[in-house]
């Protein structure tokens, strides 16, 4: 379309009908930009309706985003194009998302998850296609030329988590996923826990798909009996169920309640696995996890740095239930093409290839996230270079704790991991 502006309803309309099959497969949002530069298609992929983790709401703020900006013009004259698909979780998805992008000449994966990086990055690169805001969740976005990630990933949140609950917690039981992401926990925890030379954590390995845990929780009550204990668990959606088991757990084996006064067992996670919308779910104020401390990438969800995001939701998502504010996922896929927008601006190309945004980003175009982030840049001075992950450029995490059904800010502002990941063998 060319010279033509659809309205906000109109737009979301076209949009909705065109993308109905988002996480069916692959969908396609054509959006509605005006002028005469070329399009730029990018794709975003997740996993929806299996039987571990699931992030709909990821690809759907992607629709959202594109809604938006080509009701707008597009990005600097660039029609947006957003390609979706659903990734199973699997090997196999993810490998088809990644050949589906290449295929149809995406610029760039953008705001996406998946837990097969050493399936989809290597294709990837080969067609220099950059990866954009993963979640964070394997180490091949943290090793990748061609990944830039918005956030610290995994590594920094359970890092800082062990910092959190180190002043906290005199013993620290982990439940981690029994797989090769989870076993890499342990040591990221203790981390944290060392660095208040604390002796390091239990590690209770699990199921990720587990339909409960009594076993597992009953050796996490086990192992923080005796002082102020924290029993924490990192395992996705299914954080949930194992907390219910926990939960079910005879009243005189777990403790005093979970005020953590005299000798109680407190629950802590990180955001990814506990956030807004699951401490709704479960009971908000009556939620098991009232008093839980939890470490974020970003600031809380009611933090004033979110009004842009919930504006653009409410007006082009409004009748979207996958595209929650408070929702971790959904918040990375907004900041991830927060960067693909400033970075095409600062381009200012009628047609755009995708190793031209790779070069903007190697050469250091600094991305202005407007609070939710540092300053992002990828230049080689930039990257963190720890152990396992050199491409972290965002090693700072934030300590919320739950009051009340909601997360909230345990201490202002950002806590900076770096050094502790550093620290990281």
């Amino acid at each position: 379309m060319t010279g033509r502006r659809l309205t906000p309803l109109l737009a979301y309309v076209t949009a909705t009908a065109t993308g109905a099959s988002l996480l069916t497969g692959c969908g396609v949002l054509p959006g509605a930009a005006g002028g005469s530069r070329e399009p730029l298609t990018v794709m975003t992929w997740a996993p929806d309706r299996t039987k571990a983790t699931n992030m709909p709401g990821m690809p759907a703020m992607a629709q959202t985003f594109a809604r938006w900006v080509n009701a707008r013009g597009g990005i600097d004259g660039h029609e947006l194009r957003v390609l979706t698909c659903n990734e199973r979780n699997t090997s196999e998805g993810a490998a088809e998302c990644a050949r589906r992008a290449i295929d149809e000449e995406a610029v760039a994966v953008v705001g996406s998850y998946s837990q097969h990086g050493r399936v989809f990055m290597g294709s990837l690169e080969a067609a220099g296609i950059p990866y954009i805001g993963g979640y964070g969740v394997t180490e091949d976005e943290f090793t990748s030329p061609l990944s830039y990630p918005v956030n610290g990933g995994q590594a920094s949140l359970v890092a800082g988590h062990g910092m959190q609950l180190a002043g906290i917690c005199d013993k620290v039981s982990l439940v981690r996923p029994d797989n090769v992401t989870g076993d890499k926990l342990p040591a990221l925890l203790d981390s944290g826990l060392h660095r208040a030379k604390h002796g390091g954590a239990v590690d209770i390995p699990a199921a990720e798909d587990a339909a409960e845990y009594t076993r597992q929780a009953d050796r996490a009550r086990s192992g923080a009996e005796g002082g102020d204990g924290c029993v924490t668990a990192v395992l996705g959606e299914r954080t949930q169920t194992f907390f219910d088991s926990f939960r079910r757990l005879p009243e005189e084996e777990k403790g005093r309640g979970r005020d953590g006064k005299g000798g109680g067992v407190r629950i802590s996670s990180v955001l990814g696995s506990v956030d807004q919308p699951v401490i709704d779910r479960t009971g908000g104020a009556h939620s098991p996890f009232e008093g839980a401390f939890v470490t974020g990438w970003y600031p809380e969800a009611t933090d004033k740095s979110w009004a842009p995001m919930r504006e653009v939701v409410q007006e082009y998502a409004f009748v979207d239930n996958r595209v929650d504010p408070a929702d971790t996922g959904v918040q990375t896929t907004w900041i991830a093409y927060t960067v693909l927008k400033e970075v095409v601006e600062a381009l200012d190309r009628d047609r755009i290839a995708p190793t031209e945004i790779a070069h903007a980003l190697d050469r250091g175009e600094r991305i202005d996230t407007g609070g939710l982030t540092p300053a992002l840049r990828w230049k080689y001075t930039d990257l963190l270079g720890a152990s396992g992950f050199p491409r972290i450029v965002n090693h700072q995490v934030t300590f919320q704790v739950v009051r009340q059904g909601r997360l909230v800010a345990q201490r202002p502002g950002f806590v900076d991991v770096g050094e502790t990941l550093l620290g990281v063998s």
